[in-house]
């Protein structure tokens, strides 16, 4: 994998949402885009996720179905999870967009509550953490296990970066001054 340069010719992820009017016509299921994209930490393989809440898991398939049904590749499917989420994936130009859908209000949901942590601990880092995150995510590594082993955090990544969302900023700019103690990180992604 390689992270996105600015001169990609690659239609530009907000023009792509644009044209899907994804945040448009899912006004109702409160519909925000997460992921790699607004982080800038994105690479080739990157596609455009969307989270929502929705209530009523059958009339949010209903309105995906409707809507997107007619799109290159769509395809529609239901978790089998306690809160058996609707997911949703299509391309639209070269852009592959993933459509998630949960009972739970997003603010609650694990995606959104990643997508919050990170976004918290790139706006206090001083540029050492984006680095390191880049030449992870190069390298292959997913976002929360880059950001994971970036932070020196043991365990399943996705439940370390879900303990992290409950710290305070102080917390994690802690945590982002001792970088040092885990540089220089060595990249095992095949491992992983």
């Amino acid at each position: 994998m390689r992270v996105l340069a600015r001169n990609n010719p690659r239609m530009d992820y907000r023009e792509a949402l644009r044209q899907s009017r994804i945040l448009e016509l899912l006004d109702e299921f409160d519909p925000r885009v997460v992921g790699t994209l607004p982080l800038g930490l994105a690479v080739a393989t990157s596609d455009i996720d969307v989270v929502c809440h929705a209530a009523d898991l059958d009339a949010f398939a209903a309105t995906l179905w409707k809507q997107y049904r007619g799109f290159l590749r769509f395809r529609m499917y239901q978790w089998t999870s306690k809160s058996r989420p609707i997911v949703a994936r299509f391309d639209l130009g070269d852009w592959v967009f993933e459509l998630f859908g949960d009972v739970h209000p997003v603010d609650q949901q694990p995606g959104w509550r990643h997508f919050d942590v990170e976004r918290r601990l790139l706006r206090l880092d001083d540029g050492r953490l984006r680095a390191v995150l880049v030449r992870l995510r190069a390298n292959g590594r997913k976002t929360e296990p880059a950001f994971a082993a970036a932070l020196g955090l043991d365990g399943d990544p996705y439940e370390a970066m879900l303990r992290l969302a409950l710290e305070a900023d102080s917390q994690l700019c802690a945590r982002i001054k001792g970088l040092g103690a885990v540089l220089p990180i060595a990249d095992h992604a095949a491992r992983d």
